[in-house]
């Protein structure tokens, strides 16, 4: 079989290779990868900045966005020959911590866990795959390639979870207006859940052309360009940063409405330095009763919650976000970053 791997830490390390065709597992699911989704992490990899490799092997299959088709399931399980799944990224730590032991994998505390295609485990990215049952979701049939939104879609399902959560602190909780920050995937994909719970959306990014606004505004969502004072007067109830820019993750701690909420799922790349007033951002926080808090990953509900959204949007919607299908003959175009790219697919079958 074929498969893209790199060696972590080596710049320009990555490869199309063969290689064996994983061994028969009655008690796992053998795989027929459809696609991967590609994204800043895997690009990050291929760059030599991320990763690392099995224990006793040097080179990393890529790949943690995936959609892929069942050639053989162990019996009595919840799968059968043709049916369409999706594979979770992180497998909970030996330990395990306290998370990990009740499933909260995603809230890993000792950093022990590992990831498919990231952390210390081949990833999705070869022909043929072998899966544990346990960490994969059941796609439906209708959603096709477009299946392969579902990771990206998984971290925007917890982060509203935690959200709805948070905002349940105060009692009631009545929000009419969220901000996005950032219009790629993962934006798009925060835009369309606060859509999909009735919420006022709006999303700001700093591309005035291309397909973004125009994605948007098919969602029912209003779209702001340029600088940030375009979204000065706004006052959301929610914010979802997912740039990781660092002025724009400060820009917006001190613009929500009172009693605001914050989630952060952009990575900085800690390669700017910005200055922050922290008295004046201590007293807004405090005085307002903000809150702001990070999220990244996700366990098995949140994969779920994210095949129900998937599910509910309009797929001509969703085709549009995989703005770019790569076949694996050209896989090198995947990696490539070109004038309206949103989300690129690389697929490895019809």
């Amino acid at each position: 079989m074929r498969a893209l791997t790199v060696e972590p830490g080596i710049v320009a390390s990555i490869a199309l290779e063969d290689r064996p065709d994983p061994a028969n597992d009655a008690n796992a699911l053998l795989l027929r990868t459809l696609a991967i989704g590609i994204c800043g992490t895997d690009r990050e990899i291929v760059d030599g900045l991320y990763g690392e490799a099995p224990a006793g092997a040097t080179r990393l299959v890529l790949g943690h966005e995936s959609i892929a088709q069942v050639i053989q399931a162990p019996r009595g399980s919840a799968f059968a020959p043709g049916d369409l799944v999706a594979g979770f990224v992180r497998r909970p730590d030996p330990v395990p911590c306290p998370s990990c032991a009740i499933g909260e994998w995603d809230m890993c505390r000792n950093g022990l866990y590992t990831e498919r295609g990231i952390k210390q485990r081949d990833g999705y990215g070869a022909e043929l795959v072998v899966l544990d049952p346990a960490f994969a979701v059941a796609l439906p049939a209708s959603l096709g390639v477009l299946g392969v939104l579902t990771e990206p879609a998984s971290i925007l399902a917890k982060a509203w979870e935690q959200i709805e959560r948070i905002g349940r602190r105060a009692g009631a909780f009545r929000p009419r207006r969220v901000l996005v920050t950032g219009a790629g995937p993962i934006g798009l994909l925060a835009a369309l859940m606060g859509v999909q719970r009735g919420l006022e959306v709006h999303v700001f990014d700093r591309t005035e052309d291309g397909p973004k606004p125009g994605l948007v505004a098919a969602l029912g969502a209003y779209y702001h360009a340029g600088a940030p004072d375009s979204i000065a007067a706004l006052e959301p109830d929610i914010v979802v940063e997912c740039t990781g820019a660092s002025s724009v993750v400060l820009d917006v701690l001190c613009r929500t409405a009172p009693a605001g909420i914050v989630c952060l799922t952009g990575v900085s790349s800690g390669r700017r330095e910005v200055r922050l007033d922290v008295a004046a951002l201590n007293r807004s926080i405090v005085l307002e009763n903000d809150l702001v808090f990070g999220s990244v990953n996700a366990n098995r509900r949140h994969y779920e919650s994210a095949v129900r959204a998937l599910e509910a949007a309009d797929p001509a919607w969703l085709a549009q976000v995989i703005s770019r299908r790569v076949p694996l003959e050209r896989w090198p175009e995947a990696f490539e970053r070109r004038p309206g790219d949103v989300k690129v697919a690389l697929e490895f079958a019809a």
